[in-house]
């Protein structure tokens, strides 16, 4: 346990900070999820602006530093091919 004050505090921060982390982690994996889902469905163009918002959740999260950009741009690609991948 912390033992001074400024220790207490931080690791209060720190909970509050997890859970938020937590939460902005957790819309990243609906928003990949979205666009899979649109991808099953064989719906091109539901998928094609699906995937534009997925990709402004995903850069965003990004810039916060909640996951490492490689990691988002891989998400990007394999995002952007699926959606490719479909017919017309």
């Amino acid at each position: 346990m912390a033992n001074s004050a400024q220790a207490r505090k931080r690791a209060r921060q720190a909970v509050k900070q997890r859970a938020h982390n937590a939460s902005l982690r957790s819309s990243l994996r609906t928003a990949v999820k979205r666009v899979q889902k649109a991808v099953v469905a064989g719906d091109k163009a539901a998928a094609q602006s699906i995937y534009q918002e997925s990709v402004a959740v995903i850069d965003r999260i990004a810039d916060k530093k909640i996951i490492h950009k490689n990691k988002a741009a891989r998400h990007k690609s394999r995002l952007a091919a699926q959606v490719k991948g479909l017919s017309a």
